[in-house]
């Protein structure tokens, strides 16, 4: 069987980003120029070209841009891809009291929901800042999956859930009886974590070391999961200059080869199921049960 490549986009655009948060206040954020709408359509054409037999991906929403583009979220729905969660305003899960994020959680839900007029099942934090309060949150929302976890250990956002005690479907995580985590797909290497689940990463590192990756991991599991951003496509959005060097290199180191590379890896594993989050999880209940 032919293993799974699952594609994932977190939409947001560029000034809505974790790192520029100390230069671009949330008051400012409605006179900032909008540019995820081109950058999606170039994500949704790029799928369409790849070689394999209907390609599918889980975009991961953000609710303050459904409400202003609910346009791009039916489009990316009649398209035939999965509209999942990425919250409402991009505020990271950890730092919200239970009822402020449950209060997220359900309205960014609820307003996919009447757009698409259809179900939505999945939920990923905002900068992977998951820890297991929160994932318990999440399921109460009535969400059927969390793809927060990131076992990269280097990025302080990244939040902390013990999944050592659940049992496994593939590469998902079964938290409760009707609860899954879908986990970041990194490679384990003595002992060490080496991040090849996309975004930044994915950017810095040479596209045949990041492919060998890939490779290792689809070996192994028979899955992968990747993310990315519309943002991470677009090498002519506004500059923050006021942000720091390393913020600054961590946003804009390689934007402009970004969609070359990531058209020849979508290519180099064309042979793979390209499959929403929701598709993988469903084939691995049947697999497993």
């Amino acid at each position: 069987m032919n293993p799974s490549f699952l594609l994932t986009v977190d939409v947001e655009d560029w000034f809505q980003v974790e790192n520029f948060k100390q230069w671009i206040p949330f008051s400012s954020w409605s006179s900032r120029e909008l540019r995820v709408e081109k950058n999606t359509h170039r994500l949704l054409d790029l799928l369409d070209s790849v070689k394999s037999n209907d390609p599918k991906a889980t975009f991961f929403i953000l609710g303050w841009l459904a409400e202003r583009l609910p346009g791009l979220v039916r489009e990316i729905h009649d398209r035939g891809h999965e509209v999942a969660s990425h919250g409402y305003n991009h505020n990271l899960s950890s730092k919200q009291d239970p009822e402020e994020l449950r209060k997220d959680l359900s309205d960014s839900k609820k307003l996919l929901e009447e757009i698409i007029g259809s179900p939505v099942y999945g939920y990923r934090a905002p900068s992977f800042a998951i820890d297991d309060a929160s994932l318990k949150v999440v399921e109460e929302c009535g969400y059927m999956y969390d793809s927060s976890f990131n076992s990269f250990a280097m990025n302080g956002r990244y939040g902390q859930v013990d999944l050592s005690y659940n049992g496994k479907k593939g590469i998902a995580v079964q938290v409760s009886e009707t609860f899954y985590e879908l986990p970041i797909s990194n490679l384990s290497i003595w002992n060490q974590i080496l991040p090849v689940g996309g975004g930044g990463y994915f950017r810095v590192t040479p596209p045949p070391f990041f492919k060998l990756g890939v490779r290792k991991i689809l070996k192994k599991e028979n899955a992968y999961l990747f993310y990315t951003h519309p943002w991470e496509l677009d090498p002519e959005q506004p500059m923050v200059r006021e942000a720091s060097p390393f913020y600054r290199f961590r946003h804009y180191v390689n934007l402009d080869k970004t969609h070359s590379w990531l058209s020849e890896l979508l290519e180099d594993f064309s042979q793979c199921h390209f499959v929403t989050c929701r598709q993988y999880l469903e084939n691995a209940r049947r697999m497993h049960n």
